[in-house]
């Protein structure tokens, strides 16, 4: 019995390091595991609400403010929210954004996106122009879009001034050849309080609109987040990533009231054949979510870069500006810097992962703030604390966790830690266990009268991690 026992313990253990050895292989090695074979999807606020579009405004289930919630939207499908609104000359001003999510690998054109858009009570719209509209653009690659509306209070607003339960309209437009299946939904409603006396309607004319020359310095290693909720936190630097075909990484960099912010995405040089001409996009959305710019840039295996227009310092009277990148820097707090690799890269140039630099400045002092009279909901929401600034430095995400592919936090940093010693650490754990099977049989025998060979022998086994730079 002694013997079966050894040996029982030597075979349990080898499973284990079976087991084990499954998980360290990294992808593109022998082994390759499931997960590795399409990009993380997006991370909706691990708080939100489930919430169904109404298909007319009277049913439809009113939203609150600083709640974030999801739904579905289908084909062509027109969704109703409500919000409760107060009179304008006293009420705060309400921004309600919606980022449509389709599936990894589902068709889309170049026209097909989402519109959102504000109703009165009496059914009239609330002017937004285009700022309303998202659409997937030249890339034609699935990927999170996001369209906002709002109401406007204050001087210079025209409409939608009257009290009463507005509606919230989102519609999702698909053309010929695009997929029909549903697009998952994250909504955020963000409330301003008005200013304790009436502020200028004049747009600023004047301001430092040179473009700036690129960030330079060491790049330190920062990994995106995979939604608004898990946008990981940026400085001033420059920052490398790695970033797959298909794959949408989601950063913030904290911006103050006076201040203004550059950026530039890089992406490094890969083996391949042919031309993308639409490859990488980055977006910038302010902290209501809004589209602020956008750049985007083709590829052909060699280094290339999409840049942000220059910006004016973030200023309340931006929002008088009738373009829309003058208008979208109107209140500071994070600013999200949103980067899409095609789904076509594939196909010339393999799945990746790309090297990926940013590039972010940030130029200014900080200003005075302008005299709310009251609170934003979500609170802080407008503003640059300390705490936000500390999140800049240390890089953690938005969730204060890791941020990475959807997963609990504690789960992600685990995973990564198994997956950087690969080959190396699966190697050492099999030599360990079978050191221990042999160590085991041993002891086994000399637990047994007969046929016993008395040799000493010890055998351990170590696993190493190697800790990622944040």
């Amino acid at each position: 019995m002694g013997r079966r026992t050894g040996w029982w313990r030597g075979r349990t253990v080898l499973a284990g390091a079976a087991a084990l050895l499954s998980v360290a292989v990294p992808a593109g090695q022998a082994t390759t595991a499931t997960a590795a074979d399409a990009p993380p999807s997006y991370r909706f606020a691990a708080d939100a609400e489930r919430i169904e579009g109404a298909g007319q405004a009277a049913d439809a289930e009113r939203l609150t403010p600083g709640t974030h919630y999801r739904s579905t939207v289908p084909d062509n499908g027109k969704l109703y929210f409500g919000l409760r609104l107060a009179e304008a000359s006293t009420a705060s001003g309400a921004y309600v954004s919606a980022t449509a999510v389709p599936k990894p690998g589902t068709k889309v054109r170049y026209s097909d996106g989402i519109k959102v858009s504000l109703q009165d009570p009496d059914g009239h719209r609330c002017f937004s122009g285009d700022a309303g509209i998202a659409r997937f653009g030249p890339t034609e690659s699935p990927r999170p879009i996001t369209a906002w509306a709002s109401r406007r209070t204050g001087p210079g607003a025209y409409t939608c001034k009257n009290a009463g339960t507005y509606a919230v309209l989102v519609e999702r437009t698909s053309g010929p050849g695009s997929s029909l299946d549903d697009w998952e939904l994250e909504l955020q409603y963000v409330s301003e309080p008005p200013l304790e006396n009436a502020a200028s309607t004049d747009a600023p004319r004047v301001w430092d609109s040179a473009s700036p020359q690129a960030f330079e310095g060491p790049a330190l290693a920062r990994e995106g987040g995979t939604g608004f909720s898990a946008a990981r936190s940026l400085e001033q630097g420059v920052w490398k990533d790695g970033i797959r075909a298909g794959q949408t990484l989601f950063y913030r960099v904290p911006v103050d009231w006076g201040q203004q912010l550059d950026a530039t995405a890089e992406l490094g040089p890969a083996s391949g054949d042919g031309y993308l001409g639409n490859a990488l996009v980055m977006s910038l959305h302010n902290p209501v979510r809004a589209l602020v710019d956008d750049a985007d840039t083709g590829y052909d295996g060699s280094r290339k870069q999409a840049a942000l227009k220059p910006l004016p310092p973030v200023a309340y009277e931006n929002r008088f500006a009738v373009d829309d990148q003058v208008s979208g820097m109107r209140f500071a707090g994070w600013y999200y810097l949103v980067v899409h690799l095609a789904e076509g890269m594939s196909d010339k140039f393999g799945d990746g992962p790309f090297g990926l630099t940013l590039r972010v400045r940030v130029r200014g002092t900080a200003a005075e703030a302008p005299a709310y009279s009251g609170a934003a909901v979500p609170r802080d929401v407008f503003e640059v604390t300390a705490k936000d600034k500390d999140a800049a430095a240390s890089g953690s995400a938005a969730t204060g966790g890791d941020g990475g592919d959807g997963g609990s936090p504690g789960e992600n940093t685990a995973m990564k830690a198994v997956a950087v010693g690969g080959i190396g650490t699966g190697c050492v754990l099999v030599l360990g266990l079978a050191m221990w099977t042999v160590v085991a049989r041993r002891r086994a025998g000399a637990e047994t009268s007969e046929g016993a060979v008395p040799v000493a022998g010890r055998g351990a086994a170590r696993t190493y991690g190697r800790s990622r730079v944040r």
